[in-house]
């Protein structure tokens, strides 16, 4: 911490001159603008350069969404930190500025139904993915998950062959919007909702190929450090 605190020298971030009131005020501006121009979630370790090494990061954060709560956006744990996101009921009046912007192409039936596999639990093999659905998992399907940083090798599997797994990443949780895994939705209450048919994705079209290997992790054999 010390270290960190040398290399931002040229910031008072104790601000000791400053009234408490004053120097708190200051403290949740400078985390408000950090987390407005940061390009993606901002971690506490970076929200931490800003301010003293008293202040606490969650309730400069819990200000700030309090402030918020009458505004078209709000304040949302993301990744592992937090982001400004606008609120889903302005989606219509942005769409009506701005128009459409072009869509990105979905990821397949069989592409959704793997990174869900995944995500519930990793890490997991290419052979174990194929057993839970019922069918071999391509690695076309693969490559198109790690082609949207969704996923990536994990450690190898204890199993003979030591096979790769495969992980999800940060980059999956910023996408859908996740602070961590733990925030995933119960799998049944989807199901109860109408919002996922597991049955119904693996009798849809999922591509398989007898040709492929199980046990074949990232593209070619190559090793590959995961997230």
């Amino acid at each position: 911490m010390a270290r960190r605190r040398r290399a931002d020298a040229t910031l008072d971030t104790e601000l000791a001159e400053l009234p408490p009131e004053l120097r708190w005020r200051e403290w949740v501006a400078r985390v408000e603008a950090v987390i407005f121009a940061a390009p993606g979630p901002v971690d506490r370790e970076l929200l931490g350069r800003v301010v003293g090494r008293g202040c606490s990061i969650e309730l400069i954060i819990e200000d700030i969404r309090d402030a918020l709560r009458e505004r078209p956006y709000e304040l949302v744990p993301v990744a592992g930190g937090w982001q400004l996101r606008t609120r889903a009921r302005h989606a219509e009046a942005i769409h009506a500025a701005f128009g459409s912007a072009p869509a990105p192409v979905p990821l397949s039936e069989a592409g959704m139904l793997v990174l869900a596999c995944i995500a519930y639990h990793q890490p997991v093999t290419r052979g174990a993915l194929s057993e839970m659905i019922g069918k071999a998992v391509s690695r076309d399907t693969i490559a198109e998950l790690r082609a949207r940083d969704f996923i990536v090798a994990g450690p190898r599997s204890p199993q003979a062959g030591a096979p790769y797994t495969y992980v999800t990443t940060r980059a999956f949780l910023v996408h859908f919007g996740l602070d961590t895994l733990r925030d995933l939705p119960d799998v049944e209450a989807l199901e109860d909702a109408g919002l996922l048919d597991a049955a119904q994705l693996r009798a849809g079209g999922f591509p398989s190929s007898a040709a492929d290997d199980d046990d074949l992790g990232p593209e070619d054999g190559e090793d590959e450090e995961g997230d």
